[in-house]
């Protein structure tokens, strides 16, 4: 049994798809160190710089000293504490919706939410971009699954009509992400919703990349397209901008960073962000990016490579250079299609933008990108 893992492991090695974990050491921020080495770090979702803001420490330290660090059984069972409601009142207030439930993690609001929405011989209908969690959730479900190409609407219309037809009198599930996790690139969400009011479906859109960086108080980009009271469940993450851990449908731990989103120096926090945002997409060399033509949707860059060894060569040079950016390769995304994913923060200064931006341009002048 050995000898077949270690020959598992060998194959991944020679495809350059084996992977490690890095010990950071020291709190989250535009700076980290590995391995005795300061980095400047593109890798974080930490959109807003909030993970290791002493108001999220106090709160979370005060929380502590109250209730302790562990529930003592599901929230069900015995383990609902005030910080649980508080968080999901704060949270279906700033969203704008009737009620909010946490979860310990973006993964868990998935996979417990879409079996609760769906069952068997419903359909469930994804966009084939969507995080992996999601997929796992719709089929744990037991629903009828299908997948529609990235942002294909015509695509998503045909299915939607191969379900009323095939599927009469059950249940129909859209799911797709705002902004995608990848490519960082939005969903045409207008026209979803008039997909989903067309042919009666039921909507769920995981914000968990557009919270806290797009629309009024960083509310997610259904708030920005004002099409909100036309999506039946919104998720997201606690773990990205709002800089804590868990996960919600409309999250636990810090109900400081809510507030702090919904104030006017959380939005001014945010449009520093889409500051930097547009610095990166200035500086970036262009034929290297995605979508080369396109105004920046989000704070994610992907830089893309293709082979998954330079990808990994590509991410090593800029790490000796000072510089931590991730090298994503297959599965997470399609073969072939390797790339670097650079994040930017509210929390970097410009000068840590422009040193990346020159790396990456003597990098692609030498001919290694």
């Amino acid at each position: 049994m050995e000898d077949l893992f270690a020959r598992n492991m060998e194959a991944l090695r020679a495809r350059s798809l084996d992977r490690h974990l890095r010990e950071i050491t020291g709190a989250q921020g535009p700076e980290v160190e590995i391995g005795g080495r300061r980095l400047i770090n593109f890798s974080s979702n930490d959109y807003l710089g909030l993970a290791n803001d002493p108001r999220l420490r106090e709160a979370a330290t005060a929380a502590i000293a109250e209730f302790g660090v562990g529930t003592g059984a599901s929230r069900l069972i015995s383990g609902n504490l005030p910080p649980h409601l508080r968080l999901e009142r704060a949270l279906a207030k700033w969203k704008g919706t009737e009620a909010a439930l946490c979860f310990s993690s973006g993964y868990a609001a998935a996979l417990g939410t879409i079996p609760a929405l769906i069952g068997k011989d419903d359909v469930v209908v994804l966009d084939k971009l969507c995080h992996a969690s999601l997929i796992d959730g719709a089929k744990l479900s037991g629903a009828v699954l299908r997948v529609f190409p990235h942002n294909h609407l015509r695509k998503l219309e045909s299915h939607l009509e191969w379900a009323q037809r095939e599927h009469p009198g059950k249940r129909v599930l859209i799911i797709t992400e705002s902004v995608f996790s990848m490519d960082g690139d939005r969903a045409p969400l207008r026209e979803l919703v008039e997909l989903r009011k067309r042919f009666g479906a039921l909507f769920m859109l995981d914000e968990a990349h557009a919270v806290g960086v797009i629309g009024p108080n960083g509310r997610g980009l259904a708030a920005e397209e004002n099409v909100s009271d036309e999506i039946d469940v919104q998720m997201g993450t606690l773990s990205k901008a709002l800089g804590a851990s868990g996960g919600y449908i409309c999250g636990p731990r810090t109900l400081a960073a809510v507030d702090f989103l919904a104030s006017a120096e959380g939005e001014e926090r945010r449009l520093l962000l889409w500051e930097r945002i547009r610095l990166m997409q200035q500086l970036l060399p262009r034929a290297e990016l995605k979508g080369e033509d396109v105004a920046a949707s989000s704070a994610i860059f992907p830089l893309l490579v293709g082979d998954e060894k330079a990808a990994i060569d590509l991410a090593n040079g800029l790490q000796s250079a000072g510089f931590l950016v991730p090298a994503i390769r297959y599965p997470t995304v399609a073969k072939g299609a390797a790339r670097l994913r650079i994040t930017v923060t509210a929390a970097h200064k410009a000068a840590q933008i422009e040193a990346l931006c020159e790396m990456i341009k003597r990098r692609g002048s030498s001919g290694e990108l």
